[in-house]
């Protein structure tokens, strides 16, 4: 047989196929009516395992195919369901009051809480993300939330991954603990230099101080020094501030704004581990807000503790074309073996199917955390 015949068959056989797909479709939709009558969930395990075994028995050596082919029905299938379910859902209320909350465009300006001194790298963020805003420093990240919390501050800033050292734990646990949404976040290059007072000479340094994600981004570099102690502090430009006050015998992991800004010299511009070195920060409010031209989402979540329950979750997200950006587990403190997941996906929630998806999400999870749909800059 020729290869032209062969494909005007598989023509047939598609035109057949798609017109099946579509009344299976329908039928799918019939049965998300019923459903929503009688409150029941969208999932039905038992039911699709006894598809699944009855489809791979007749498949014969094409079992495996099969089985794809099917379970991708069932992923289909339900993503339309999750699309006609009227149950209310937390998330669904939350992106909703958010959409109808936010102007259009990203304000320009605000009093923004900002963890450190004037120099630090979260200060640079809070720059570029509020360009004419009015900043406020505190210690630490607790003291960001909880100047947002109590509303002395309409935003707050804070560093939540490094391409380098990975998540800033802290600030997710923070995420965790807090009803804070994510509005904003941008991207910073950062550069790290060995700094100190003028005059200072690399043999004359006893002690370096920096905050510990500098530390580790620049590890090598400290790990073949000897007769140095390494000081963590709350942040670079804190470190620099301090170095400017100690004396000749120490240096500061800093930026090289810092160094005009404190008054110091730089010893050593290459130190950090890696050229391809950036911090991702976020900007958070107390009220949940999605701007104009949000395309990415932020979430938190956790199942019940048996095999597939994160396939099941994250098979949601491919019948949409959702691309997920960000997977990390992360261990619930005080438990054996049960973890949490810190999601994101490139999406906009004001595609009504995408909103389904999350909350057929919700409902199938033991927790989950809608952290905010934002835009990067």
């Amino acid at each position: 047989m020729e290869l032209s015949e062969i494909r005007t068959k598989i023509d047939a056989v598609d035109d057949q196929l798609l017109d099946l797909f579509l009344q299976r479709m329908a039928l799918s939709e019939e049965v998300a009516a019923y459903k929503n009558e009688h409150h029941l969930p969208i999932l039905n395990k038992q039911r699709e395992r006894e598809i699944l075994a009855k489809v791979t028995e007749r498949a014969g050596d094409r079992e495996r195919y099969a089985y794809h082919l099917y379970s991708t029905l069932f992923e289909l299938a339900r993503s339309r369901q999750a699309e006609l379910l009227n149950a209310p859902t937390k998330v669904g209320a939350q992106v909703r009051a958010s959409l109808a909350a936010a102007d259009p465009i990203f304000p320009q300006t605000g009093l923004v809480a900002c963890q450190g001194i004037e120099g630090a790298n979260s200060q640079a963020a809070c720059d570029r993300l509020f360009p004419r805003g009015n900043i406020m420093y505190v210690k630490t990240f607790d003291a960001v939330v909880s100047a947002v919390e109590s509303g002395l501050c309409k935003f707050g800033v804070l560093p939540i991954e490094n391409s380098s050292n990975g998540s800033v734990r802290a600030v997710y646990e923070l995420l965790q603990e807090h009803s804070l949404s994510i509005v904003r976040s941008t991207r910073l290059c950062i550069r790290h230099e060995l700094l100190a007072l003028p005059g200072v000479r690399m043999e004359d340094v006893t002690e370096i101080y920096s905050h510990q994600q500098a530390i580790g981004q620049c590890s090598r570099f400290l790990n073949g020094l000897n007769g140095v102690k390494v000081i963590p502090c709350d942040n670079t430009a804190v470190a620099a501030k301090m170095v400017a006050e100690a004396g000749p015998h120490a240096a500061a992991i800093s930026s090289h704004p810092c160094a005009a800004l404190y008054g110091l010299e730089c010893l050593n511009d290459r130190i950090q581990n890696s050229d391809n070195n950036y911090t991702r920060f976020i900007c958070v409010t107390k009220e949940p807000r999605i701007y104009a031209g949000a395309n990415r989402v932020s979430l938190i979540i956790a199942f019940a503790n048996r095999p597939g329950a994160l396939c099941e979750a994250l098979s949601k997200l491919a019948p949409l074309g959702v691309n997920m950006t960000k997977l990390e587990s992360c261990p619930v403190v005080g438990s054996d073996f049960e973890f949490v997941f810190f999601v994101e996906l490139e999406a906009n929630l004001q595609d009504p199917s995408v909103l389904a998806m999350l909350e057929e999400m919700e409902r199938s999870c033991a927790q989950f955390q809608f952290l905010g749909n934002y835009a990067e800059v």
